[in-house]
């Protein structure tokens, strides 16, 4: 372990510095609740020394009520190693008075964002993923299964906000089956109709023409249940999806991250190799 720590610090040392922090919406939020740092999502770019010209939104989790940062710049980084630009989301949450879709505004804005600037960043505008942890990997699920209702209305944008592949990291899926309650409470309230909770379990929105997606989870997950990633697997499966699953036998919730030792790491290498999304050294 102290050589993969070495490593990675030594090489996150020669990549480019993060650039400054992009104002997601710059005439506010909609539905903005206020002005204070909580109000004003932002996008913050992460450049490899040498790019692919692949790119990744990045959303950490935090059960929609914050954002935990060690989803954020440490996995930007190590995507960054890989040849792809990452751009962290942080997005508005529950904490701060938000329910659905504000989150998925977000997202759905960083998208387009990213996309339409496309050539600022040195970037494939047709290779463009998500990846999300957690309650960020069921805000991922939304964006591929039901952008429109991040839209604005009113609005009639010209840029798609569809990803080109997802990535889901022990996401919360269900709003039903065993559902995640902090999440559950922080993105749809406490007393949400029925046809909200259906809205937001993304197991029952798959339809087939979603992007390519990478799921992972561990068996012995006591907060999030390994049945969220399988729900959604098998959704994907009936609707013809292209998609990969990997269960891992031993675990907690947030096992894998930056600085341990875990098999996900190769195992979404190899995935993204077969997408032609890392090139073969």
């Amino acid at each position: 372990m102290k050589i993969f720590l070495l490593t990675f610090f030594i090489t996150s040392a020669s990549l480019l510095a993060a650039e400054k922090p992009i104002v997601l919406w710059q005439a506010g939020a909609p539905g903005a609740l206020g002005t204070t740092a909580k109000d004003i999502p932002t996008l913050t770019p992460y450049v490899p020394a040498k790019a692919s010209g692949a790119a990744m939104l990045l959303i950490p989790g935090g059960s929609y009520s914050g954002i935990y940062e060690g989803q954020a710049e440490p996995f930007a980084r190590w995507l960054n190693e890989q040849g792809i630009t990452a751009f962290v989301l942080r997005y508005r949450l529950g904490s701060a008075g938000y329910r659905y879709p504000a989150q998925l505004q977000d997202a759905v804005e960083a998208m387009r964002q990213i996309r339409g600037n496309a050539d600022k960043w040195k970037i494939d505008a047709k290779r463009i993923g998500v990846m999300g942890f957690s309650a960020g990997g069921h805000l991922t699920s939304t964006l591929i299964n039901r952008p429109e209702d991040g839209e604005i209305e009113g609005r009639t944008p010209a840029v798609s906000a569809r990803p080109d592949l997802a990535i889901l990291c022990y996401p919360v899926i269900s709003m039903i089956t065993k559902p995640h309650a902090t999440s559950r409470k922080m993105l749809i309230g406490d007393k949400p109709s029925d046809e909200l909770v259906r809205q937001t379990s993304s197991e029952l929105q798959v339809r087939p023409g979603l992007p390519p997606c990478f799921l992972w989870h561990t068996a012995e997950d006591k907060l999030v249940p390994v049945e969220h990633a399988q729900l959604y697997a098998a959704a994907l499966h009936q609707n013809g999806v292209p998609h990969e699953l990997h269960l891992y036998q031993h675990g907690d919730h947030g096992t894998g991250l930056i600085g341990t030792q875990h098999p996900w790491f190769g195992d979404l290498v190899y995935w993204l190799k077969a997408q032609k999304w890392i090139s073969e050294p």
